[in-house]
């Protein structure tokens, strides 16, 4: 959004010595840029409007529920913003991580759904376009989750000396760039490759639930493209 947070100077031997000495004319104190969380906002109503092109018998009840749900949890947050109103970030990551809940539950049922509705199913091109929906669906999903976990969420991330204990990217490797920062689209990149690849590409998982993240949508997308698929295949 563009919040700017001060970065603390401190010493090889790590003493603060911000208010140690004067600062030059002309240099002032580090900034560095908020992650913004719209992406992440964008990603979250695409998957509600994605949900809401699912058909009946696979979606829970009404197509466009999920979308209504997700605007319900938002529409506040967006409000706060828009009227420059402080969110507090512990009331953010609560409400994100009860919403991630919601759409996960609700996206592995879909999923559960399709899968005993396959023997009846007799349309292979439809059948592919369900399970495309809820393949990206699952690709959006791991990459919010990515997004909120590592590190401790977006808000924490912005600490300088934060170290990252979830993920591990390239750029945080032998001292790359030490002012580097994941946005979303990094961890969309991620979930996306976990979900083709099912097992990590360039970036590693660290700590035990990104690992088991990683699982849960490697095991998600193999069984979307394993019965999917293969039933398409033998209908066509």
């Amino acid at each position: 959004m563009g919040a700017v947070l001060q970065v603390r100077s401190t010493s090889q031997n790590g003493a603060d010595t911000s208010g140690e000495h004067e600062q030059q004319p002309g240099a002032g104190p580090k900034k560095g840029r908020v992650t913004p969380h719209w992406n992440a906002l964008l990603g979250l109503l695409a998957i509600g409007v994605l949900y809401a092109f699912l058909p009946d018998k696979i979606s829970i009840g009404p197509r466009g529920l999920l979308l209504v749900i997700e605007i319900i949890f938002l529409l506040p947050f967006v409000i706060a913003v828009l009227t420059r109103r402080s969110v507090s970030p512990v009331t953010i990551r609560v409400g994100s991580m009860i919403l991630l809940g919601i759409v996960t539950v609700t996206l592995a049922i879909g999923i559960g759904h399709m899968i005993f509705t396959l023997p009846g199913e007799l349309k292979g091109i439809r059948l592919l376009y369900k399970g495309l929906l809820l393949y990206a669906c699952n690709v959006l999903m791991f990459a919010l989750w990515y997004w909120e976990i590592d590190g401790g969420g977006p808000e924490r991330r912005q600490q300088s000396n934060l170290q990252l204990a979830d993920f591990l990217f390239p750029q945080q490797m032998g001292g790359f760039d030490e002012n580097w920062a994941p946005h979303f689209f990094d961890y969309l990149y991620v979930a996306f490759t976990g979900s083709t690849a099912f097992s990590p590409t360039d970036t590693m998982p660290l700590s035990h639930r990104a690992k088991f993240l990683m699982m849960v949508e490697a095991m998600l997308a193999l069984i979307l493209l394993s019965f999917v698929v293969s039933r398409a295949i033998n209908i066509i």
